[in-house]
């Protein structure tokens, strides 16, 4: 059993999951980063004291149900795989406070995610969203959601209910005229950038706003994003 209860497997060029691994039953990290897996085994079950496990950069195609049976999951990397959609089995995953999905293949996001009511932190930029489910308005514990890079025409409106909100991204989509932010007491900071809008968010006084119109000259505005990206990534795989 490694002495830190970590087994950083990244970049092996696995193809299959080396089963010894299930044997480490006080496993609390397992990072599977960027190899080649598409399944995993029911053997991986076994780990129940884990608590973040790091399956992005490979090419699954559906979630392995025997994730769902992790419980006591806090963080989930699932980003740069093949994901379409999830399973409703991931509702049990009640611990889970982080979730990156960036870099699927999601035209919606999954109503189930809308269960995860302890979650922080979404990341699902880099997909094909249209629009988010208004049962996201549920997850009172949210305070950082990241969709830059989706299709989204408008901006969500479930987001205007959600006053516990610290961080909106939605950098590089289709957003033509944005609504006020103003009334969102826990806002800090707002992304928007490369969006073909006519006018900026209107946000409280204090409220960081990255993107046209936000009153920042070019240079600050890139150290400024640069920072704020470097703090929620500390969170990364390679990091953690």
């Amino acid at each position: 059993m490694p002495i830190d209860r970590m087994v950083d497997l990244s970049s092996r060029q696995l193809r299959r999951f080396p089963s010894r691994v299930c044997s480490f039953r006080e496993l609390v990290k397992l990072y599977l980063s960027d190899n080649n897996l598409h399944q995993l085994p029911p053997e991986l079950e076994q780990l129940q004291n884990l608590q973040i496990l790091a399956l992005d950069f490979n090419n699954f195609k559906a979630l392995p149900l025997v994730v769902c049976a992790l419980k006591q999951l806090c963080i989930l990397y699932l980003g740069n795989n093949k994901l379409c959609d999830l399973p409703q089995e991931l509702s049990l995953l009640q611990n889970l406070k982080t979730l990156w999905l960036e870099s699927n293949c999601l035209s919606h996001l999954p109503e189930v995610v809308c269960e995860l009511s302890l979650l922080k932190t979404l990341h699902a930029g880099s997909n094909a969203l249209c629009t988010l489910p208004a049962g996201l308005r549920c997850l009172q514990e949210l305070r950082t959601i990241w969709l830059s890079g989706n299709l989204l025409a408008d901006f969500p409106p479930v987001l205007l209910h959600m006053p516990f909100l610290e961080v909106i991204d939605v950098d590089r989509n289709a957003i033509r005229c944005f609504p006020s932010l103003a009334h969102l007491p826990g806002l800090k900071l707002v992304i928007y950038d490369h969006n073909p809008c006519r006018n900026a968010p209107k946000v409280a006084k204090g409220v960081r706003r990255v993107g046209r119109w936000a009153e920042e000259t070019p240079e600050p505005r890139k150290r400024s994003e640069l920072e704020v990206v470097a703090n929620i990534i500390r969170l990364s795989p390679t990091n953690t």
